[in-house]
Parts: C-alpha cells; sequence; structure tokens
C-alpha cells in the first residue's frame, strides 16, 4: 500500500486528502482551521484523517502542505523585526514605490505600511553601474559597524538589496558572507541569490518579503516537521504558488515562493480533471470560506505571472496595482474576489445592500453554525434559499440553527429593506454570484478568450453550490464537479509534481544578442535546477526543464512571458521568441506591433521532477435508489419548488438528475437548477449542463 496526503488550510476548514496509489481511492477529512494556531489544526486534521481512513503512517509516501503563513504575516503585520541594507542613498527605495495607485482618482490612498521602518533601513557605500561594472568598490570597513548597528536594533532577518546586484552579485556576496559570520542564529536574505532580476523597486520589495515572513516561515516549518515526524508521516512538502512542491529547505530559501500555495493546488487538481476527460480548455472556480478563486487553463497549460501583491486590495482587476507589496515571483494567474461562504451581508449608510470583503471566517462563523456569529453570511442565505440543510455540512456532524440564520438576515438585512427574509436571501446569493462572474470574465474575456469555448470545474465547499448560475450567466456549456469538491485544493497538493523556478535578467535588444550569450545564462539555471532534483530521489527520467522569456517591446515599461522551444539555442530560438512575442501581444491586448524590435528582460527556467500521475475517480458505494429526502428551495425563475435531495455516495456510473434538484456528500453541496441536468460520468464527476428541452 502507498498513500499521498495533503493537507490544506482554509479560511473555515482544514482539508486533508488521502488518495492510495494502487487503487486510486480517495478519502477527504475536513476538522474546522485553528486561526490562533494554524499547525494545531493541522496536525488535528491529519490524526483525524489517519483514524478515520485507516492509513498506517508508514505507507505515506507523499505529504504535501499549503500554507497561508506568509500571506498572513504581511496582511496582520505581524512578521519579523527586519533590517535592510542598501547601497548608500537608496534606503528609502521601499517608501517610493512606483507611480500605479488601485484608484487614480483617490487622492487620500495611502501605500500599505513599509515592512521595515526606516530607523532599521541602513546603508553601505559601493556602487555598481548598469552595466555590472563596479564603480565605487565596497567600503569593507563599514561592515563591522553595520554588524554592531544590527545587534543594537534586536533584528531577526536581515535583507539585502544593492544596486544592479542582479547583473554583478560581488559585493553582496561579500557582505553577505560577512553578516552571515558574525550573525549566524540571523536569516540573511541576498536580492541575487533571492531574485536576479531588473527593478530595483520589485527586487528590494521581494527580498524584504522574504526576510520578513521568513524567521516565521521557519518557525512554523520546523515545528510541523517535527509533529509530523512524530507521526511517523514522511519528509514534509510545500505546495509553491507557480504550482509544484518542493522540500522545506526550498521554501525557507525563498518563502515569497509559497505566497499563494492553497489556490494554486486547486488549479493543479482542475488541470489534471482535464488531462483526465480529455477537456484541455478548462475555468477553474473555488469558492470556499472566505473568497473565490478564478483560473483559467488552455490547452492543458495553466497561466503564470510574476506581477504580484502581497495584501493588495483590488487583484481581482489587475495584479499589479500599487496596494500591495510586490514579489517578483511566478505565481498562477488568479483573480480573486472577497465572495466565500462566509462573506458577511450589510447595508451601506445609503441603504444599500453589500456582500463582503469582511467574512466571518472559522471563529466564529456563519451565524447558523451557532459559534457566536452574529452578522448574515452567504452560507446563512444558501440555508435559508434551501439550498442547505441541517444535514449539509460535514455529513450533518456540523451542528445547523436554521432559526438564528432566519432572525439575522431578517434583523440585519430583510426589514430595513422591506423584505422577506427569502427575498433578502436571494439579493445576497445574486450579488455574490454577480462578483463570481466578474473574476471569471477577468480571467477569460480580459485575457482574450471566450467563456463558451471553455468548461468550468467547480470546486471548494460553495464552488458547486453556485457553479450553475455562473455558468448561466457566462454562457459556459459545462459544469465539472470532481471528487471531493470541498477538499479539492487538497487533493491538487497530491496531484502535482516537483517544481522550482529559476530567473535571471539578460537585459537587451533581442536581435542583438548571440545565441551562445543566451545559453549559457539558460545552462546555468538549470545546473542549479539539476542539483535541486538530485536531492529528491527521481531518476533523471522524471526530470524535466522548460525554458521561457520576459519580453517588451523596446518602448514598453512592462514584459510578457514567451514559452521558448527545447534544443539547442541558435537563431531559429531567438526568431521564435520574437513572433511567440507578436502573438502573445495581440492575444493580450488586441494589438500587436511586427515591425517594433522586441527587447528581451528576464530569462526563466522551470524545473520539474514528475511524479506518478494520479487516476482520480470517485466510485459509487451503492447502485440503489440515491434520494434521500425531498426539500423545498427557492430559485428565481420558478420561486419555491420542492426539490430531490441525492445522496452522491449512492449515485452509480450513468445515473442522470433533470434539474431542479440538490445533491448531497460529506464536503459539499451541488445545487441543480431549474432548466439544468446532471449525469455522472463512468469516472464518477457529476456533469451538469443546460437542458435544451426544458
Amino acid at each position: 500500500m502507498a498513500w499521498r496526503i495533503g493537507v490544506d488550510i482554509g479560511g473555515t476548514f482544514t482539508d486533508v486528502a488521502l488518495v492510495d496509489d494502487a487503487t486510486g481511492a480517495i478519502g477527504i477529512a475536513k476538522t474546522p482551521t485553528t486561526p490562533r494556531d494554524f499547525g494545531r489544526g493541522v496536525i488535528r486534521a491529519l490524526e483525524h484523517a489517519i483514524e478515520s481512513h485507516g492509513v498506517p503512517p508508514g505507507d505515506v509516501t507523499l505529504l504535501s502542505h499549503a500554507t497561508t503563513v506568509v500571506t498572513n504575516a504581511v496582511l496582520e503585520e505581524t512578521g519579523a523585526r527586519t533590517a535592510l541594507i542598501s547601497t548608500r542613498g537608496f534606503r528609502d527605495i521601499l517608501e517610493l514605490r512606483r507611480s500605479s495607485r488601485g484608484d487614480l482618482y483617490d487622492l487620500f490612498q495611502d501605500p500599505p505600511q513599509v515592512l521595515v521602518p526606516r530607523h532599521r533601513r541602513l546603508e553601505i557605500t559601493e556602487r555598481i553601474d548598469a552595466q555590472g561594472e563596479v564603480v565605487i568598490p565596497l567600503a569593507e570597513d563599514e561592515i563591522e559597524p553595520l554588524i554592531a548597528e544590527i545587534e543594537r536594533l534586536e533584528v531577526e532577518a536581515v535583507a539585502v538589496s544593492l544596486l544592479f546586484s542582479f547583473l554583478n552579485h560581488a559585493h553582496e556576496r561579500v557582505l553577505g558572507e560577512r553578516l552571515r559570520a558574525a550573525l549566524p542564529d540571523i536569516p540573511v536574505f541576498l536580492s541575487s541569490e533571492v531574485l536576479p532580476e531588473v527593478r530595483e523597486f520589485e527586487r528590494t520589495s521581494t527580498v524584504a518579503v522574504c526576510a520578513y515572513v521568513g524567521p516565521i516561515l521557519a518557525s512554523y516549518l520546523r515545528s510541523l516537521e517535527e509533529a509530523t515526524g512524530g507521526l511517523g508521516l514522511p519528509q514534509l512538502h510545500v505546495m509553491g504558488s507557480a504550482g509544484g512542491v518542493f522540500d522545506v529547505e526550498e521554501a525557507l530559501e525563498m518563502p515569497a515562493a509559497v505566497v499563494e500555495s492553497g489556490p494554486a493546488a486547486g488549479v493543479i487538481a482542475a488541470a489534471l480533471i482535464g488531462e483526465q476527460t480529455g477537456q484541455p480548455n478548462l475555468l477553474s472556480f473555488d469558492m470556499g470560506g472566505t473568497t473565490a478563486k478564478a483560473s483559467l487553463i488552455k490547452d492543458g497549460e495553466i497561466e503564470t505571472t510574476s506581477e504580484y501583491e502581497v495584501g493588495g486590495g483590488g487583484s481581482q482587476n489587475r495584479w499589479l496595482h500599487g496596494t500591495g507589496h510586490p514579489v517578483r515571483v511566478p505565481v498562477i494567474d488568479l483573480a480573486e474576489v472577497s465572495a466565500g461562504g462566509g462573506s458577511i451581508a450589510w447595508l451601506d449608510p445609503a441603504g444599500s445592500l453589500r456582500v463582503g470583503p469582511r467574512s466571518a471566517g472559522a471563529e466564529p462563523g456563519p451565524v447558523c453554525y451557532g459559534q457566536g456569529g452574529e452578522e448574515p453570511t452567504v452560507t446563512d442565505a444558501d440555508l435559508i434559499l434551501g439550498y442547505l440543510d441541517a444535514s449539509s455540512l460535514l455529513g450533518g456532524d456540523l451542528p445547523i440553527d436554521y432559526g438564528a440564520a432566519e432572525r439575522a438576515i431578517e434583523e440585519k438585512i430583510a426589514e430595513p429593506l422591506g423584505q422577506t427574509a427569502q427575498e433578502a436571501a436571494s439579493a445576497i446569493i445574486d450579488i455574490v454570484n454577480n462578483g463570481m462572474a466578474e473574476a471569471l470574465r477577468i480571467v477569460s474575456v480580459e485575457r482574450g478568450h471566450d467563456p463558451r469555448e471553455f468548461g468550468l470545474v467547480a470546486f471548494g465547499g460553495a464552488g458547486p453550490l453556485h457553479a450553475a448560475a455562473l455558468a448561466e450567466e457566462l454562457e459556459v456549456p459545462e459544469v465539472i464537479v470532481p471528487p471531493i469538491p470541498g477538499g479539492f485544493s487538497a487533493l491538487g497538493l497530491v496531484g502535482t509534481d516537483i517544481r522550482r523556478d529559476y530567473a535571471r535578467t539578460l537585459y537587451a535588444p533581442l536581435a542583438e544578442l548571440a545565441p551562445e550569450t543566451i545559453a549559457e545564462v539558460w545552462d546555468g539555471m538549470a545546473a542549479n535546477a539539476r542539483g535541486m532534483l538530485a536531492k529528491t530521489g527521481l531518476s533523471e527520467d522524471a526530470w524535466e526543464f522548460a525554458r521561457s522569456a520576459d519580453l517588451r517591446y523596446s518602448r514598453q515599461a512592462y514584459e510578457l512571458n514567451v514559452a521558448a522551444p527545447d534544443g539547442p539555442v541558435n537563431g531559429g530560438t531567438i526568431a521564435g521568441l520574437a513572433e511567440g512575442y507578436h502573438v502573445k501581444h495581440e492575444q493580450t491586448y488586441g494589438h500587436m506591433s511586427a515591425d517594433e524590435p522586441v527587447h528581451l528582460v528576464t530569462l526563466r527556467l522551470t524545473a520539474t521532477g514528475r511524479l506518478d500521475r494520479l487516476d482520480l475517480a470517485q466510485s459509487a458505494a451503492g447502485a440503489g435508489d440515491s434520494v434521500k429526502a425531498t426539500r423545498d428551495a427557492w430559485f428565481r425563475p420558478t420561486g419555491v419548488v420542492a426539490c430531490p435531495v441525492h445522496d452522491r455516495d449512492r449515485l452509480a456510473p450513468g445515473a442522470k438528475i433533470d434539474g431542479p434538484a440538490i445533491v448531497e456528500s460529506l464536503d459539499s453541496t451541488i445545487v441543480v437548477p431549474p432548466g439544468w441536468r446532471a449525469r455522472v460520468d463512468d469516472r464518477g464527476f457529476i456533469r451538469m449542463e443546460r437542458d435544451d428541452d426544458a
């Protein structure tokens, strides 16, 4: 027997997915998230999963984890006391930022709090120019006073970002060696190691984020490693924000690389679904307790971007908007909105109904959970409309208080608006659906794709409940609900590969570069990648390397990433990159300039160690009558109607369900609205489409 286990921390629940490599059997366990100590909740969830599914810890071959520690530390401003050392005269680069703002018309918008206050931003005399040449030698006699100042400030981490160190790292290396020798208990992050790329502010911000969260991430992962080892489980792996997992040591070298690890896992699992159902074009839709996330998979490939801000307030529009802390690491291209089951409905001063961005989270949670929540949420509205009931959540193990939810919606929303509780609940759902549909439009229509040519993979605890309504609005022809949708991101943790991304700036007009120069940079990154993969124990037959380049037109300020072909680098490679950029530019912006020179900015390499592919399937526990009850539910076209409630575990392959109907399982609820029908395919996936005859 060989098992893979993935554990994902959500805003409301911590999910554990278990997969038996031999049979493909899938299991899930869910326990409430513990915001005051995430590690305690993870261990509790693992213990529950192992016991309930009878998994011997010694039979587990892969243990993967998606963590929110990095993002939370930045959002809550609870990171380490950090010092930043910069070239003399450039200590304020984090404060100066860029000119971009989330709202160009908001003259009073403030940027986020600087992670390193000015009294801990230190300077050293040195200067390297834009060609990588030394203009002012490093003043090594200033290093000892710097060390003394760092000790006096009692910092917990040090970030170093010197001018143009991505072209010549000699000064940073010397400074880093001296700091590490004198301060062995304090982690030192060098920008030339973390991010050898152009753009001073983004590079400095990335290394500052790494230093700010590094000690907290190290404490969390080391403690978790010790606890999982005590359970007899194997080496812990961490999901990266671009997909793929790596070991704890790799995570601690580049803490910013795990900033969006949870959402990345869900998209990886969605791509696996597409591979196994023969649908390479999919929209990934993940609705959990606090947020909803959308991503696009085209021809089986997941879109990634290196333009991302931690803690930005407008990520539903574009990643870079001046309201967060930039990190220049590959991140799966997601649109995220504050719309989840725990999103709070409220009335603004003008009396208009709003939903989110505040969430009830895991503590106290929605009103119906009976844990002290007082503000009505999306989950409470779903309950009032009949989509959920007392036995819907965790198979009835989570007590539900219908009366409390109804009173909260009546008092806080319905009565002020002169509506019934049901009318107010339907308005809440309409608003939250509109916000989530916008996220799907952003990753499809705004990226140059027609959603009518894609299927929609719906997961998360609340995703399948709202998916058909979203597909109706965007004219998406089919909705696919995979196995264990409520723990699907955790399933992605065990259906991925070992992965690490490398980058290095090579700034020059593409046509003026010799193929040998480009090949030398890619070969250097590949050598580092082989060293990383050798530590995994995977055979070289499982190693894969993908090359790409960030390109732009000469007079542009930002780049698009273009894939490069395998094989020797020659003139054809360079011409192919230029042509690929023209095509990508037209797809992204609607126009191209074939006569405009293309400029190379950064070369990238992704190293992957392929693990055995998972064969996802969900077999029915029995082939008897799947209808377990009938429940009244409200739909806008029909009003209140009696709906059959099906037990998903008793749905056999080939079963067909005409809407309106409800399908329940331990971890999620599926709503099949009027005018839709569902069927169970031979893998146990539920596939919904509009009924043209209805």
